[in-house]
């Protein structure tokens, strides 16, 4: 797996500046995920920038102010930004809206992130990535989060304080109240929590009311507050779950208890203390898996599983 936070994303822009020519007159980023290196591109290279919509009807976001009109003379050389580079499909449906605009303007290409072999699908690029991969600022919404184990306090919703954290009204109250953290637009595979299992009618009404998708529910099996306290076996309980079933990514708030659950589980966890995916302890299986070993491997499965899905699409 190759995970790119947002600081990587600042930093590799900055290392690799240089590359980028000073001719350009504007910056336009390919929404949404393309708005973020778009943006700080034109911080560094002190260039105006917009999104293709608002550049194709006349609009630029002009610094203490939004939705200025400019005057067409003004700009020639534009560099259209975005993330990544994968199959190229993206960057291709954005070149063809551009086209009627090609009389009047020069378009150059960029993206920050490409995969081996799409290197010249755009003008420049910043780093090679290989899949897998997620990046901090859409992970949230990525289709295999239903391989995804979440924790929901420090996670899906805030942490409870040391006064609600009393197993009592005060407690049942901020289930049933908590504000909602990172919410992801995909589902979910598990929710594992250390929860008590006396809370789950409260914590699944929470999880409806804040559109929290997910196929099941792990909370921990104990009668009181007291007793969990005693097993202190929070990690050992998430990890457990997060073994039972191909899941590929654990989401969990605490840093120490994501670096227990990647040390017993040998899989990756995204801490959303520092938006770092902790992987210090990698399995063989999962290392084939990932296609980080045998990568030929990983291609071949993909393969036959394209096919097998292709097949059921034409019964």
């Amino acid at each position: 797996m190759y995970y790119r936070n947002v600081s990587d994303l600042n930093q590799i822009i900055l290392k690799r500046l240089n590359i980028i020519p000073r001719n350009f007159d504007l910056i336009v980023g390919i929404p949404r995920s393309g708005m973020l290196p778009a943006n700080l591109l034109s911080l560094y290279l002190n260039k105006p920038y917009t999104d293709i919509t608002s550049f194709i009807n006349g609009h630029i976001y002009k610094a203490g102010a939004r939705g200025q009109f400019f005057d067409i003379k003004e700009f020639k050389n534009v560099l259209v930004v975005d993330d990544s580079i994968a199959s190229g499909s993206a960057m291709e449906k954005c070149r063809e809206s551009l086209l009627h605009l090609t009389s009047d303007f020069t378009f150059s290409y960029c993206a920050i992130y490409v995969i081996p072999g799409k290197e010249k699908i755009v003008d420049y690029y910043f780093e090679v990535v290989p899949l897998p991969r997620y990046f901090q600022w859409n992970i949230l919404n990525h289709t295999s989060l239903e391989k995804a184990c979440f924790d929901i306090d420090g996670v899906l919703c805030v942490d409870p304080t040391s006064e609600q954290n009393d197993d009592g009204e005060k407690y049942l109250d901020f289930i049933i109240n908590a504000p909602p953290l990172f919410i992801p637009g995909s589902k979910i595979g598990t929710v594992v929590t250390s929860r008590l299992e006396k809370y789950r009618k409260e914590t699944e009404s929470w999880l409806t009311a804040n559109h929290v998708h997910y196929n099941e529910l792990v909370m921990l099996d104990l009668p009181n507050k007291e007793a969990r306290q005693k097993a202190n076996s929070h990690a050992e309980h998430k990890a457990k779950t997060y073994l039972s079933k191909p899941y590929v990514l654990f989401f969990e708030s605490s840093l120490n208890q994501a670096i227990e659950i990647n040390r017993i589980s040998k899989k990756p966890v995204l801490c959303t203390e520092t938006f770092e995916i902790i992987f210090d302890s990698e399995s063989m299986l999962y290392n084939i898996k990932s296609g980080k070993y045998f990568p030929f491997l990983r291609k071949f499965a993909l393969k036959i599983r394209n096919k097998i899905r292709l097949c059921k699409n034409r019964r």
